[in-house]
């Protein structure tokens, strides 16, 4: 048996370096999962196993009181900086001289990654230590956190790894994953990080690692501390090297370059590309790429005199800060919005800028008239990266957030375990207008017709108010509106009544009460089965709903508690909107079973949602140990890994549509 867990430990680390560094796995969900939970099922029966190297290592350990410092067996040394096509020039012409040669020098070029520089420690190919930079001598241990990066191999895989083996690195966070990430910030009411470099190193210096197992941190290897046992001659065979023991190196980025000019068209080159890269980076690295001519360069100072770092003008720029609003949104969150001279940033022109909530502004000290240099977090999000305090105005005063609503002047709280203020006026224009957008979508009611401008307009001329108002309208007003003519009004109207007919789950989605997703609002209606046992509903009941917890279920009492908006539904009623409860499929194929969808499937969301519910199943809204199956499709990101975690079994399309053949005994 234990031959078979060595086994297995082997095949599962090689099918995740093939699905999280190659992108290109080699199986299928459904026979990873198998096994996966072949591997947690030996290891929960024998406790004295070693899991070091073990894959469901994974999850994180208990918070730690704080972080370990440990010196580096060799300094991790920083870079001497260039900033332009000159210096890089120069920096060969200072290679050539110290070298007393004429020769052209191979270089080696790769991108300037903006993460945190981290060493992997191996001793007999296990991975023992992690180490951050710190000041190049003693960095911070963070082995627990580092140890959650599923693309970082914990045992190297070959015959006779090296007594000693130090890997150094980037970890980072990819532009895509960085929004996502900001988004779930957000609705939780929780800080939001100013940029991917920002959101990365936050992570890896948490102390509960698993919270850094919960966000999409990225690992690339470029460099080597500390050997014993494997020898090189060029820096091109240890990046190549580290990809054969199957760390992510950047080696498709990379270029050796025969001499100093080559060098320079690849500075130009990647600068043009930086933009579209997955991953942010602020220059190039560049490198004698010989180790005998490193060795024979030495150092200076703190910095090798046979590397430096080419930098790239900062996608930036320069504005003031005109004035500074307060927008508010559907759930009452007040955000504040920096309104800027219009200026050009990576070929966009920035008008605004989110400054996310009154602790950000703070902490940067942003005021209206200040100038101010601005980017684009992960070349995406306009931000306030600093202010220029010497061009601030004399009589300038610090910004604070409104005790009132900026729009119908209404009281503001902020929740202590939140940083976000909130607008607590239900009926406050601003949540009216987001709240009938939300309302009218095409996942809610699906007024299809009844756009965000009109919303706006029949808002501000008080027209409407309320949901219901939108099925009282008249087709004389309509008609009375600028741009409105007879035949788009008729779609308006046509589109309005064919809304009156929809589903319990889709009316309570279209609330648009906090926490309240699709997923969640098909829970509640499969739950209480009509609208007035949701609304009667106590704490203790909400809390036998699948996801709900005590913040959901305060959610939803603290709404139905208002009568203003429980008469509203009613009100939606009258005018002639219906809705069917869900009707509960007992002996259905996928009966008992729970799911949840993630990637892109070879057929709409919405197609495998139906075939899941028609078929008696359950659909979830995330990942949990209560979940039956994850259906996974291409480009499948955090929900994966966290479902693999936990032990969660995964299918692909195609299996579900099997799953779902097969009849109920």
């Amino acid at each position: 048996m234990k031959a078979r867990y060595l086994e297995l430990k082997k095949k599962i680390l090689e099918h995740d370096y093939n699905y999280h560094v190659l992108d290109r796995p080699t199986i299928s969900d459904f026979e990873y999962d198998q096994l996966f939970n072949e591997l947690l099922k030996y290891e929960a029966a024998h406790p004295d196993l070693d899991l070091s190297d073990s894959p469901s290592q994974r999850a994180g350990a208990p918070p730690l009181k704080d972080f370990k410092k440990v010196a580096h067996r060799k300094p991790m040394l920083s870079l001497s900086n260039s900033y332009n096509s000159e210096d890089i020039l120069a920096f060969d012409e200072r290679v050539k001289k110290f070298l007393i040669t004429e020769n052209e020098v191979e270089y080696f070029c790769e991108p300037k990654f903006d993460g945190l520089a981290i060493e992997l420690v191996y001793e007999k190919g296990l991975l023992t230590t992690a180490l951050t930079r710190g000041d190049g001598t003693i960095g911070e241990d963070v082995t627990t956190n580092v140890k959650t990066i599923r693309s970082i191999p914990l045992k190297l895989q070959m015959p006779k790894p090296p007594k000693l083996l130090e890997v150094r690195g980037e970890v980072l966070m990819l532009k895509k994953d960085f929004v996502k990430l900001n988004e779930q910030q957000e609705e939780l009411g929780q800080q939001v990080f100013a940029n991917p470099r920002n959101a990365a190193a936050g992570t890896l210096r948490q102390l509960d690692s698993k919270i850094a197992a919960q966000r999409p941190l990225r690992f690339f290897a470029y460099a080597l501390g500390e050997v014993d046992g494997v020898e090189f001659k060029t820096h091109d065979e240890i990046e190549k090297y580290l990809h054969d023991q199957k760390f992510p190196a950047p080696i498709t980025y990379a270029k050796v370059c025969k001499n100093i000019s080559s060098v320079v068209d690849y500075y130009h080159s990647i600068d043009q590309k930086r933009v579209d890269l997955p991953f942010d980076i602020d220059g190039i690295v560049v490198k004698v790429n010989s180790l005998k001519l490193q060795d024979d360069l030495g150092l200076v100072a703190r910095s090798p005199r046979w590397a430096t770092a080419a930098k790239f003008k900062p996608e930036q720029a320069q504005t003031v800060i005109e004035k500074i609003i307060v927008q508010v949104g559907r759930t009452g969150a007040l955000t504040p919005v920096a309104i800027m001279n219009p200026v050009k940033v990576g070929g966009v022109t920035v008008t605004n800028a989110t400054l996310h909530n009154q602790e950000e502004i703070q902490r940067k000290d942003v005021r209206e008239k200040d100038t101010v240099i601005i980017q684009r977090a992960g070349d995406v999000i306009p931000e306030v990266v600093s202010v220029i305090h010497d061009l601030r105005p004399k009589n300038s005063v610090p910004f604070v957030m409104p005790i009132n609503c900026p729009t119908c002047h209404g009281p503001v709280t902020k929740a202590e375990d939140e940083v976000v203020y909130r607008c607590t006026n239900p009926f406050c224009s601003s949540i009216v207008k987001e709240s009938l957008k939300h309302f009218v979508g095409r996942r809610a009611m699906n007024l299809e017709k009844v756009g965000d401008r009109l919303i706006e307009t029949l808002v501000d001329q008080k027209i409407i108010s309320k949901f219901s108002d939108l099925y009282k309208l008249k087709k004389d007003v309509l008609l009375s509106l600028d741009r409105q003519g007879e035949k788009s009004v008729e779609n308006i109207l046509q589109s309005v009544e064919e809304s009156k007919k929809t589903t319990l789950a889709k009316l309570i989605y279209s609330l648009g009460i906090r926490f309240i997703g699709e997923q969640t609002a098909k829970h509640l209606a499969d739950h209480f089965q009509s609208i007035e046992k949701l609304i009667e509903a106590s704490d203790e009941e909400l809390l036998q709903v699948p996801e709900i917890g005590p913040k959901v279920a305060k959610a939803l009492t603290d709404w139905f508690s208002k009568k203003e908006l429980v008469k509203e539904i009613y009100e939606l009623q009258k005018c002639g909107v219906q809705w069917e409860g869900p009707v509960r499929i007992q002996n259905g194929s996928l009966s008992g079973l729970s799911f949840l969808v993630t990637g892109t499937l070879p057929v709409k969301r919405d197609q495998a949602h139906e075939l899941i519910e028609k078929n008696g199943g359950k659909l979830l809204s995330s990942v949990s140990s209560k979940l039956s199956y994850l259906v996974v499709g291409d480009d499948a990101g955090s929900k994966l890994e966290k479902a693999q975690k936990l032990g969660v079994q995964t299918i692909s399309w195609d299996e579900l549509q099997e799953l779902a053949k097969k009849t109920k005994n």
